[in-house]
């Protein structure tokens, strides 16, 4: 990949300064980068940010996805010289997107009064467990936290157990993708009257955005959803059913697509059945309606199966793993997973840019670079004019 390669993408004009680190913040960015604009991710000297040794055993791969086509310089944010660099290229900046704990930038003197300042346009993005505000703003929170807060970690997992987490840092990214919609909106704003603001995005909000009609429905009926594992309560048939050979999801719930599925079983006559015939009635009975269903699956194979559903036009599919992706045509076809080459790792391929756009698609221009600091030089002297000398100096002592 060319780290000199144009940016592309409808965001090729924007700059943005990302500080903090792991998930929720540098998730932001690299949608950001993804979509064209120069994001110029600041880390500690010496450490870095610990997604860079994030990963299974030896192979700290998630960095080369979190970081990608985004430059990546040093600053010690601890020290009033890194601090003064640092709001010297926010300064410069369109954007600056941080995901430290509520505070921390006011006490290092990069609050969004101070930096408004030298940019009275600049929108800033912070990502956070609680909230910029309330009670419990000053909180350590991470993804799991702020799952459990807002709802979901109720809800995952089946219900003779304790709850269970989705497997992936879903409130991070959750909050990482509200924080760039906000992003995003705020600069429509400044593009209309010139004015910058603070985008304020927290993990427990983000997640009780996706939870869907729990909040009415308890306000209304003092219903609470409980975990149910597989499936979504009153929705019939929505589930993985056995098959001679593996298993597969069929989700056939609405009336129409029930009775094309009835019909593909060659049991028509369950569509009319009282049992089954509406919603309401499927949603009733789920467990003894995906009993029927799964001793018809078991009679056949993965491919029978889905060969039938395609052929009735019934919502199906193969439960997918990575290597199911890889194989799969309409990955291809669409260029959902695309190779992302390194020094290390020439057959590296990881998710393409999201989403696709018909006029300015942005592309993977490099992976994550693994180099600490490896574009202060670039950085420091295109942007802050700063000389060999000034820079050696700051390395000397340790504030890049």
């Amino acid at each position: 990949m060319n780290e000199q390669a144009a940016r592309k993408g409808p965001l090729t004009d924007i700059r943005m300064i990302e500080l903090g680190q792991l998930i929720a913040g540098p998730f932001c960015g690299q949608l950001f980068a993804d979509m064209g604009a120069d994001v110029i991710k600041v880390e500690p000297p010496g450490s870095g940010d610990p997604m860079r040794v994030w990963g299974r055993g030896e192979y700290p791969l998630w960095w080369r996805v979190c970081a990608r086509n985004k430059r990546v310089v040093t600053a010690n944010l601890r020290e009033p010289e890194g601090q003064q660099l640092v709001r010297q290229l926010i300064a410069q900046a369109d954007m600056v997107l941080e995901n430290f704990r509520p505070g921390t930038m006011e006490r290092w003197g990069l609050g969004y009064e101070e930096l408004a300042k030298d940019n009275p346009g600049l929108i800033m993005v912070r990502v956070s467990g609680y909230g910029q505000t309330g009670p419990y703003a000053k909180r350590a929170g991470y993804a799991a936290i702020g799952e459990a807060m807002g709802g979901m970690r109720y809800l995952c997992g089946e219900p003779d157990r304790q709850p269970s987490r989705a497997g992936l840092s879903i409130g991070d990214t959750l909050a990482a993708s509200y924080a760039c919609t906000g992003a995003l909106a705020a600069l429509h704003h400044r593009e209309k009257t010139g004015e910058g603001q603070v985008i304020d995005a927290s993990i427990y909000e983000s997640v009780l955005n996706v939870m869907e009609a729990t909040i009415p429905e308890y306000t209304v009926s003092n219903y609470i959803r409980e975990r149910s594992g597989s499936t979504l309560p009153g929705v019939s048939p929505s589930n993985i059913y056995d098959c001679s050979d593996g298993i597969f999801l069929i989700a056939a719930n609405q009336d129409t697509v029930f009775k094309r599925l009835a019909a593909a079983m060659g049991q028509p006559g369950l569509a009319d059945d009282k049992r089954f015939s509406s919603h309401t009635a499927r949603g009733a009975n789920m467990q003894e309606l995906d009993g029927i269903i799964n001793e018809w699956t078991k009679t056949k194979t993965v491919d029978e199966v889905d060969q039938l559903m395609q052929e009735a036009g019934v919502p199906a599919g193969r439960i997918y793993r990575a290597p199911d992706m890889l194989d799969d045509p309409h990955f291809k076809a669409r260029e959902a997973i695309v190779d992302t080459p390194t020094e290390d790792w020439p057959d590296l391929k990881m998710q393409n840019v999201f989403p696709k756009m018909s006029k300015t698609q942005g592309e993977i221009r490099w992976p994550g670079n693994t180099t600490l600091g490896a574009h202060n030089r670039e950085v420091y002297t295109e942007l802050l004019g700063l000389g060999e000398e000034e820079l050696k100096a700051l390395e000397d002592k340790s504030i890049i």
